[in-house]
């Protein structure tokens, strides 16, 4: 589905096809409403699953969306559609979903939803580090600026790739996590960043698989993460694993879950072997322990 502009004029909260329903789960007037999701209340950095009921979709020819200036992309389960979205983890207290119903011969209808957010709660850790391994150098601010491009590229494109996975996702590796997604990083003192990732215990050439079905979209050395792998698992979903001492697919594989795909390793900017896995929906990046629960089966 092409990107919904983000400069769109003001929404219509919702025209007449579905009447007076209101625009919230929480806060419908309707005994149905139109547009669901899961979690009710979902927290900032998550994936959320929306679902629209057969009767709003009853005469369209087709039903598109956005979230957070990503596209959703629905598909019918059981004469409802659902889609994944994600919430960014700076959202504030509500985030607005547009859910288009395409109708042929006439205009389309639009509605919006007001999904409310939760704060997440993640703890702080402290660390100490030599400053050059804070803070690189201003020499290779160049070649980071232009491997963050590379990776939103192949993050993007993901919306273009039809979805590749039915079955639920796997942990890509069984290990202890040593840091959670969210987590406030302070080196020195200083807060630097947060953690947008969960990281695995492993030594050195310990075993990485493929968290679902997909397509090696990267395969790069790249100056932050090291030797990094991402798999395009389509609808939007990307899945990341960094700072491996080797990668064992290339660009172009079509990957099983579970598949073997690399090796833990300590490159890049790190302190020591692990795994750092990433996910994103689109350009935002969210926990991808989310993806252990992710289905868009009924329930």
């Amino acid at each position: 589905m092409p990107r919904m502009s983000t400069s769109s004029p003001p929404l219509v909260a919702l025209l007449a096809c579905v009447g007076s329903a209101a625009v919230g789960a929480a806060q419908t007037v309707a005994s149905t409403p139109p547009v669901v999701w899961r979690p009710p209340r979902p927290v900032q950095g998550s994936l959320v699953v929306l679902t629209v009921r057969p009767a709003a979709a009853e005469s369209a020819t087709a039903v598109q969306g956005e979230l957070a200036g990503e596209p959703l992309h629905f598909e019918a389960d059981g004469g409802e559609l659902r889609a994944v979205g994600a919430v960014p983890i700076d959202a504030h207290d509500s985030i607005a979903a547009r859910v288009v119903f395409v109708r042929a011969g006439a205009d389309s209808d639009t509605m919006i939803v007001w999904l409310p957010v939760a704060r997440r709660r993640a703890p702080s850790e402290r660390l100490h580090a030599a400053p050059d391994l804070v803070r690189p150098p201003d020499s290779v601010a160049e070649r980071i600026r232009l491997e963050g491009e590379l990776v939103q590229e192949v993050r993007q494109r993901a919306h273009d790739t039809p979805r590749l996975w039915q079955q639920p996702f796997l942990r890509p590796r069984t290990s202890a996590v040593r840091s959670v997604f969210g987590v406030s990083r302070v080196f020195n003192g200083v807060v630097r960043s947060r953690h947008l990732g969960v990281d695995f215990a492993g030594a050195r050439g310990a075993p990485v698989r493929a968290a679902n079905r997909g397509v090696v979209a990267l395969v790069a050395d790249l100056y932050l993460s090291g030797t990094t792998l991402l798999i395009d698992h389509g609808a939007g979903l990307v899945t990341g694993y960094l700072h491996l001492s080797r990668a064992l697919v290339a660009p172009g594989d079509t990957v099983a879950r579970g598949q073997l795909i690399g090796q833990v390793g300590a490159s890049g900017r790190v302190t020591g072997p692990h795994l750092h896995w990433l996910a994103g929906y689109g350009h935002i990046t969210v926990d991808p322990l989310d993806l252990l629960r992710l289905s868009l089966t009924t329930k």
